[in-house]
């Protein structure tokens, strides 16, 4: 018997009720680097904002934020 696979996607957020979700994307990315750096990656509550920013974000922009936190460049980086 096949394991059955639970298909969801992230929950309507009021504080941004607009169609366009590009500052949803980036706030999700960065409360997850932020949740990160204070608590760890196995913290529950920061796989929540992994969920969503991996929902909401296209690939690309993910990749390119990934490798300017890499090289230091990331935007907002020295509080994250």
């Amino acid at each position: 018997m096949s394991e059955q696979i639970k298909i969801e996607t992230t929950p309507f957020d009021a504080r941004f009720p607009n169609v366009n979700q590009t500052k949803r994307c980036w706030q999700n990315y960065y409360d997850y680097t932020k949740c990160v750096a204070a608590k760890g990656e196995d913290y529950a509550p920061c796989k929540q904002f992994f969920k969503a920013y991996n929902a909401l974000c296209p690939n690309e922009w993910i990749e390119r934020w990934d490798d300017q936190k890499e090289n230091g460049t990331f935007p907002m980086a020295e509080s994250a």
